[in-house]
């Protein structure tokens, strides 16, 4: 039977909390450093583009499915997305019954709230027909397993199952009475792809003691109190910010962790397209890992 005394608890607690000041922590990493990201898309067979992603012990799966729809009353010209979040009861115990309904909410909530402005996806590529024929997007996250960090794994997996995602090229054909039909191009390899170039990531930065970390752990979030989610696009422009956590952050801590999470994201974005793009080149030939890897 392991005991840890209460003892060894409080010095993890303090070099946890004071660590930072001296730009380490526990695990050896600096305050800007983030864990080991495993990337992996097209893991979904029967999708338009999946991802999976890997952080520390922090494991997410992303399914994009492309079904027709009619466009919004508002944007007539435009397809749109539709977020649907999956706190699976094997992540972690809290989760057994309802008690990830909270979560799922707020995270497919923030995901709105970053997809909602023009430049993330250029939504008008998915529209088939104005006011008539639209793509609409549906992105379900799985929680697998919670490591700390959910936001950030999340915001990656959903860009990569987005850049994995092909959409079947169709034609509008109308006929001399005025009526539309819709024709689907034959070629399975026919499709369009969307541009992720714009779609940002959200970089958390979790206040300890006096400093701030990024990807915190699960043991790093519980000695923080307050936490700003920024999402910031691969040129460095944060498109919102939201703070979580029931402490409070002074003016100047905001801007130092704003900085900080532009810093990051950009360097964070730059690693995720190259291995998107790596991956891509390796066509047929890359070896997919799954679910057995």
């Amino acid at each position: 039977k392991a005991s840890v005394s209460m003892g060894e608890v409080g010095k993890r607690h303090s070099y946890i909390v004071m660590g930072p000041l001296e730009d380490l922590r526990v695990d050896g990493r600096g305050c800007e450093d983030y864990r080991c990201v495993e990337v992996e898309t097209d893991v979904v067979s029967n999708t338009s583009g999946s991802a999976r992603v890997k952080l520390g012990h922090t494991d997410i799966l992303v399914g994009v499915k492309a079904e027709m729809g009619t466009p919004k009353l508002e944007k007539p010209n435009e397809g749109y997305l539709e977020f649907f979040v999956d706190c699976s009861a094997n992540a972690t115990p809290e989760f057994e019954g309802r008690g990830g309904d909270d979560l799922g909410t707020e995270i497919a909530n923030t995901l709105y709230r970053i997809f909602n402005n023009k430049s993330s996806v250029d939504l008008k590529t998915l529209c088939i027909s104005p006011r008539e024929h639209c793509w609409v997007l549906y992105v379900d996250v799985l929680l697998l397993e919670c490591g700390g960090n959910l936001f950030d794994a999340i915001s990656i997996a959903v860009k990569a199952a987005l850049f994995n995602t092909s959409i079947p090229r169709v034609r509008v054909l109308e006929d001399e009475e005025g009526s539309k039909d819709i024709e689907l191009s034959d070629d399975p390899y026919d499709c369009i792809r969307l541009s992720v170039e714009n779609v940002p990531c959200i970089v958390t930065l979790c206040k300890i003691g006096y400093r701030h970390v990024v990807d915190a752990t699960l043991q790093e979030e519980a000695c923080s109190l307050a936490s700003l989610l920024v999402s910031v696009t691969s040129k460095g422009v944060v498109t919102c910010m939201r703070k979580v956590g029931k402490g409070s952050l002074d003016p100047e801590s905001i801007f130092e962790m704003m900085e900080t999470g532009k810093r990051v994201g950009k360097v964070l974005h730059a690693s995720l397209q190259s291995v998107l793009h790596k991956e891509e080149s390796l066509g047929p030939k890359r070896q997919k890992v799954g679910f057995l890897g």
